[in-house]
């Protein structure tokens, strides 16, 4: 919600100033998000009155304007826009002014021709992103006024972060409400009379779906001037409250939609046929958007219809055939009260979010549609003129919500918040709250306001109570008690220890949402079944993920794309699969390397990161459980990986996780322009590890004996070193592979690997003869199983 404070002071004007308003408004609970000036800073802009208009005599676009703003003698001033008229009232700049961006007018001859100033447009002042020709201004803008003073720009908007359970704060009478009551001065409610109906006319209307609207009004309006331009005090408050301005009917629902918090919408009558419906859709029924788009509207779906077909998306948009043009004469202005419940998630699944959707998913006064009809159409009569027919309501008082009184007892508020106070402070809150209250014995039956759908329990009455007397001022108090807590088994894998060793090694954890783009999803796991949301926050956000690398595939491409060289990022979260036994939601942990392996530095150089820096990340993960030697990589296969980098991780033979390269068709079709390595690890197979113990140093010295073996190129290490430690395991305290070679010398299908025995005995000093049987039957056994043989 953004609001012009000038505005909300007409309302209420409490004895603070802006940083402070904006302060008690976070502390009631109404989030501030931003405090920024209603226009950036100029100087020396007054109102003129162009007085004459003749072409430029050496420039076609040019003209040579003679402009009046109030000194003696009139301004020559060279204007290139093409709306400039004679008897056309402007904003001038005048020699010295100066206009945003630090841009000073002076003195300039054009072509020949001098200028005195500068006719300015809506975005040279700063009020508008871009502007087609200079800002026309009322006929009755004083003639010489300073532009700034005359609009009250020396304003500020105040932009607002609601709760949802706030819709009633969605308009500037409940801000002002809340204000009111925090500073405890008087509200200067709006005074809103009837307008009394000129003409008989009636447009009638069907309630088929009372459930989800219970309440419709609306009203004809005929003969408006289609030819009517929305004042400028309106148009301004708008841009203020965010809305753009369009037409005079639509600027008068948005404008009372900011006001009150209600949204309206304008018909063409000439466009309706025979009745208003609201009815849910037909299932593939067709509706065209004032955006431009072609909703194929599902059956569970509300509409505005008329006899023929719908009209309007209920509570999200109207329909682009019965929509207000210039050449309207006659309106229907409608206001409804929709149930939240039957608008909530709607607007997205049809990709939208609109101002009239936020707030009825939210919940609007259920007593406020006439008030706001009355308060559009005096607006409309004034800016359009018009006949006004009977204001017609439609209601099922059945479905209508009915704000239940709540008890409220005096000894739970003091529970609650943690000090007492008085029966005459607790119904002062409440009654300036606009709660109905009733004196009981042990506290008080209380009837919040229609508009307040977030009282709904004594909590919540309580925690109005705490946030209108100040969280500041409730004492800090610390509470005591018995409890027995349960930790987790001390051999069970840490996750905030595995986040550290992360963050050790130089990545930066992430938090990215669980639901994810489908396409991306399906780059990444194409086979796997994914849950759908019914109403997602949009259409990239759509389903709910099975693997984290969505999240950090789309952060990455984020950083990389805005000069990022080095990435090294990681998330825990859970994954969500379906399966047969309905939806499994498994915890993991996923990092992603890209870039160089070091940040720049002079000292040392940097390479990119490769396959087995990653790999050795992995690795210091698996070694927190204890167990690293029960863990294998094991070549593998993935749709999202590079073919001949890819390892399945197993556990005393299973699967644990995965890690690789990207595969460079993905990298590709996400723009990436450096390999990027992936890994991924489930949680729970990771659950029992080992503790260290304490062992024995042997008093004996240890024997280094080097062999350089060849095997063929496709025997990994990892079988290299099971096959020796099955042989030494008593004597072989320590395995180390010093060089890995292929090429000259050494034949095209085979490897030649340099291994470091450490042989120790814990009872005796090993003796030649021990040393180099064991060596034998390491070669022995290297070359019985591996085809392995010692290197010439």
């Amino acid at each position: 919600m953004r609001f012009s404070e000038a505005w909300l002071r007409e309302w209420v004007n409490p004895p603070v100033d802006t940083q402070q308003l904006a302060d008690q408004l976070s502390m009631a609970g109404l989030e501030v998000d931003a405090v920024e000036p209603a226009a950036p800073a100029f100087s020396g802009v007054r109102v003129g009155l162009v007085l004459s208009v003749a072409p430029h005599p050496d420039a076609a676009k040019l003209r040579v304007c003679s402009v009046d703003v109030g000194e003696d003698e009139p301004l020559q001033i060279i204007c290139g826009a093409a709306n400039v008229a004679e008897g056309l009232k402007v904003p001038v700049a005048t020699i010295g002014a100066c206009l945003p961006g630090d841009f000073k007018i002076k003195r300039a001859k054009l072509r020949g021709i001098e200028s005195f100033g500068m006719i300015c447009s809506a975005s040279e002042l700063g009020l508008a992103e871009s502007s087609d020709g200079i800002l026309p201004l009322p006929a009755d803008a004083p003639l010489g006024e300073d532009f700034r003073t005359w609009l009250a720009l020396d304003d500020f908007c105040v932009e607002v972060d609601l709760t949802p359970d706030r819709g009633d704060c969605l308009g500037l009478a409940g801000l002002a409400r809340e204000v009111a009551v925090i500073n405890r001065v008087p509200l200067t409610p709006l005074a809103i009379a009837p307008v009394p109906a000129t003409r008989e006319d009636r447009f009638p209307v069907r309630l088929m779906a009372p459930e989800a609207c219970p309440r419709y009004v609306c009203r004809v309006i005929r003969a408006i001037d289609g030819q009517a331009v929305t004042p400028m005090w309106m148009r301004e408050r708008l841009r203020r409250g965010g809305l753009r301005s369009i037409s005079p009917v639509v600027d008068v629902t948005n404008y009372v939609l900011l006001e009150l918090g209600q949204p309206m919408h304008g018909f063409d009558l000439a466009k309706l046929s025979g009745e208003i419906r609201v009815r849910l859709a037909g299932e593939g029924e067709s509706l065209a958007l004032l955006n431009g788009e072609q909703a194929t509207l599902r059956a569970d779906t509300l509409v505005i219809a008329d006899a023929e077909r719908a009209v309007a998306l209920a509570g999200v948009m109207g329909g682009a055939e019965t929509s207000v043009g210039p050449e309207t004469r006659d309106v229907l202005l409608e206001s409804a009260f929709f149930a939240p419940i039957a608008i909530s998630g709607k607007a997205r699944r049809y990709g939208l979010h609109t101002d009239s959707s936020h707030r009825f998913e939210r919940g609007v006064d259920p007593q406020l549609q006439v008030r706001a009809i009355e308060r559009a159409t005096r607006l409309l009569l004034d800016i359009v003129g018009g006949e006004p027919g009977p204001v017609v309501e439609v209601s099922s008082q059945s479905h209508l919500p009915c704000a239940e009184p709540l008890p409220l007892r005096a000894e739970r508020v003091s529970r609650i918040l943690g000090l007492r106070l008085s029966a005459e402070t607790i119904e002062d809150i409440l009654e300036r709250l606009g709660m109905i209250i009733e004196r009981r014995e042990d506290g008080w039956l209380v009837r919040p306001p229609s508009a307040r759908f977030d009282l709904v329990r004594e909590v919540d009455l309580i925690a109005d109570i705490g946030r209108i007397h100040g969280y500041d001022l409730i004492p800090v108090s610390h509470a005591s008690s018995a409890s027995v807590t349960k930790s987790d088994a001390e051999t069970s894998f840490d996750l905030d220890r595995a986040r550290l060793a992360l963050v050790d090694r130089g990545f930066q954890e992430v938090i990215t949402y669980s639901f994810v783009s489908p396409e991306i999803q399906a780059l990444v796991e194409p086979d796997a079944r994914t849950l759908r949301l019914a109403n997602p926050l949009s259409a990239e956000l759509s389903v709910m993920r099975t693997s984290l690398w969505p999240g950090l595939l789309q952060t990455a491409a984020y950083n990389r794309a805005r000069q990022m060289e080095r990435i090294r990022i990681f998330e825990t979260g859970l994954r969500f699969r379906t399966g047969t036994d309905g939806l499994e939601q498994t915890p993991g942990v996923g990092g992603l390397a890209m870039g160089g392996t070091l940040p720049e530095q002079w000292g040392q150089k940097s390479s990119p990161v490769d396959f087995h820096d990653l790999k050795a990340d992995v690795e210091a993960l698996l070694a927190l459980t204890g167990t690293a030697e029960r863990f294998r990589f094991v070549a593998a296969e993935h749709p999202a990986l590079h073919p001949g980098q890819t390892a399945r991780i197993e556990r005393d033979g299973e699967p644990v996780g995965l890690m690789g390269m990207l595969h460079p068709s993905l990298a590709a079709k996400l723009d990436f322009d450096a390999d990027v390595f992936l890994f991924e690890l489930d949680i729970a197979p990771l659950g029992s590890g080992l503790l260290p113990r304490y062992a024995k140093i042997s008093r004996f010295p240890g024997i280094r004996r080097d062999l350089a073996i060849l095997v063929d190129r496709e025997v990994s290490y990892d079988a290299v070193s099971r096959c020796v430690r099955s042989v030494a395991s008593e004597l072989l305290r320590e395995l180390i592979l010093f060089d890995v070679y292929t090429g000259q010398n050494i034949d095209s299908g085979r490897k030649s690997l340099a291994l470091g025995l450490i042989l120790q005995s814990s009872s005796q000093t090993l003796t030649e003869g021990l040393i180099e049987e064991t060596v034998e039957r390491i070669l022995e056994r290297l070359a019985t199983e591996l085809g392995a043989r010692l290197r010439d």
